[in-house]
């Protein structure tokens, strides 16, 4: 329910708090495409949030407007109940930011990197000092505070772009597509980090990513397709929803793929995806599906796979096409998404 406050503030709120990130109506339209159609969701105190979706999908005009750099065309963006383009440096208090792309100086030393981040936040003197060597602390770096950058491995270097993020305490932290150009060791050292901040400091953590192992990790995702948001949950509510196995059948090529999909549809299932030369079907006991298939379409299918659903399959069960689709025929069949 939101409220509006003496000073004009408007305040969405559960528990009697405001939430740490809210979207309302969130547009963005840049003329010749609509980046953002409508989002609307929260984010809860101490929690590690997800946008996940391919290239296109809306993320990185979302981040811009969360991170104060650009102004929606419609709706609201509030952090911690401040809204993001009318009071911006508020939300600036309020939120640490890491990009995708570098903004570390490898010439300065790892102490002398924080230093200029906490200028710009006023911190000063004996406070900035301690702050410095708490974040580094944290982030597993004190012992090389008086390091140059550039003497780092890219995941070290990673680490000082979060400990610049934290350096003034914020409530809400930012980060674009965090593990780019991280080796997997890197990559779970990120994330053991980012849910120590959640578990002992309370941070709240927006990660927008492309990577469905990463978004594993998040305790709630929101799914993009084309700005519009069309999966919100758990990772694993998202996946509960697809109904048993999920079984691809891979045939010659696309028209076989369609032919078998339209057999199947008359025999046994309505709605199969064709996914370029796949046919995917939700199944309880996919095993004996298989079976099944095989023995009433013989020659049709060159090879089959049954699994557990995973986020992709949450993706294609509300868009209709695969997550990277940029790689797909114009002509190819689609299943129409659920919403």
């Amino acid at each position: 329910m939101a409220t509006l406050t003496q000073s004009g503030r408007v305040e969405s709120r559960y528990g009697g708090q405001a939430f740490p990130i809210e979207l309302d109506g969130v547009t963005h339209d840049y003329g010749t495409r609509l980046a953002l159609d409508r989002l609307s969701f929260q984010v809860g105190r101490a929690e590690i949030f997800g946008l996940l979706g391919p290239n296109g999908s809306g993320k990185t005009t979302l981040f811009r407007i969360l991170s104060t750099l650009m102004v929606p065309t419609g709706g609201a963006a509030r952090i911690q109940g401040y809204d993001a383009a009318r009071e911006p440096n508020k939300v600036r208090q309020q939120t640490g930011i890491v990009f995708q792309a570098r903004s570390v100086d490898i010439k300065l030393t790892v102490a002398e990197n924080l230093k200029h981040q906490g200028h710009l936040y006023g911190l000063s003197g004996r406070h900035l000092k301690t702050r410095i060597d708490e974040v580094l602390s944290r982030v597993g770096l004190l012992d090389r505070a008086r390091d140059k950058v550039e003497t780092l491995s890219g995941g070290q270097q990673r680490r000082v772009e979060l400990a610049k993020g934290l350096i003034h305490s914020p409530s809400v932290l930012l980060l674009d597509e965090p593990s780019t150009g991280l080796d997997p060791g890197a990559r779970r050292d990120l994330w053991l980090y980012l849910r120590m901040l959640r578990d002992q400091e309370g941070v709240t953590v927006l990660v927008t990513t492309h990577l469905m192992e990463e978004a594993e990790h998040c305790d709630r995702l929101a799914i993009l397709s084309e700005g519009k948001l069309v999966a919100l949950g758990s990772p694993a509510e998202l996946k509960s929803q697809i109904g048993g196995d999920v079984v691809t059948f891979e045939t010659a090529g696309p028209e076989q793929a369609a032919r078998l999909a339209e057999m199947m549809a008359n025999r046994f299932v309505a709605g199969p995806a064709v996914l370029g030369n796949r046919v995917r079907v939700e199944r309880e006991q996919g095993h004996r599906f298989v079976t099944e298939v095989v023995e009433a379409f013989p020659g049709a299918v060159q090879s089959v796979s049954v699994a557990k659903p995973s986020l992709e399959d949450v993706f294609i069960d509300r868009t209709g096409h695969r997550f990277w689709n940029e790689d797909q025929p114009e002509t190819e069949p689609k299943k129409k998404g659920r919403h």
